[in-house]
């Protein structure tokens, strides 16, 4: 039995309900789902400095929770906080993103994102160049209209999405489209067949790649770049995190 921890770096709770459903939905069987909301920050992330807050409130939650898990997944797409994660917790730990641009490279030479929102796309194109895939990104369409509800950006702009999955394919050279964000999460599913190409999603992808981590038993890091931060004084920290830094002393 795995047990995977998925982590909302955002507050919304309709968005962790749509995590939690595809989440369910695309686990094996017998692999247990939880999931967990920011117990702050912003509704969705768009910036660098929101990626900042998502990011501690996700170590906060995973380092009161990770102990009871297999794995912990960043359920934000641009996976805010993720490397620093992988260095102190001594599990698996992937997020939307990479978890998506690694089913895309194993899908087609070239991918592209559609996102939810303009704004977005200049830390989403950082996060791609982080992972190391700038070349093989074909581009990045978002929506250009306000949101009404995060939580039913789906079923508000559908058909627009389409469009601009299609738009990627047709006018950007897409072979793999990529599905943005966890307000999008299952939509993928949704569109299967309706787009010339393969389709993937954050959600998805993070859950059945955590779920290949586990069995292959890697072991942790104990050197090089992930390694866990050395031993020094610290104060003012959630007794979580206090604890998380102190392992091993």
């Amino acid at each position: 039995m795995t047990r995977l921890l998925l982590i909302n770096p955002n507050i919304s709770d309709s968005v962790s309900a749509l995590i939690r459903a595809e989440a369910q939905r695309s686990a094996a069987p017998g692999t247990q789902i939880e999931v967990l909301t920011a117990p702050f920050g912003v509704a969705y992330i768009e910036t660098r400095f929101e990626a900042m807050l998502g990011a501690y409130a996700a170590a906060q939650l995973a380092a009161e929770h990770f102990e009871r898990h297999d794995a912990v997944i960043v359920a934000a797409f641009g996976d805010p906080g993720l490397a620093a994660l992988r260095e102190v917790l001594p599990c698996p730990v992937t997020g939307l993103t990479e978890a998506a641009l690694a089913s895309a490279c194993l899908l087609g030479r070239r991918f592209s994102i559609v996102a939810i929102s303009q704004r977005i796309r200049t830390w989403y194109r950082e996060t791609v160049e982080s992972n190391g895939l700038a070349g093989r990104l074909a581009s990045i369409r978002a929506l250009d209209e306000p949101l009404a509800d995060i939580g039913t950006v789906q079923g508000d702009q559908g058909e627009r999405l389409v469009q601009l999955a299609q738009a990627c394919v047709v006018e950007d050279g897409a072979d793999v489209i990529v599905l943005a964000g966890a307000p999008l999460a299952g939509l993928a599913r949704d569109l299967r067949g309706r787009l010339p190409v393969p389709c993937v999603d954050g959600v998805s992808s993070a859950v059945r790649h955590a779920e290949s981590l586990v069995a292959l038993q890697p072991g942790a890091a104990r050197a090089g770049s992930f390694a866990p931060p050395p031993l020094k004084p610290h104060r003012g920290l959630p007794p979580a995190i206090g604890r998380l830094l102190d392992r091993g002393r």
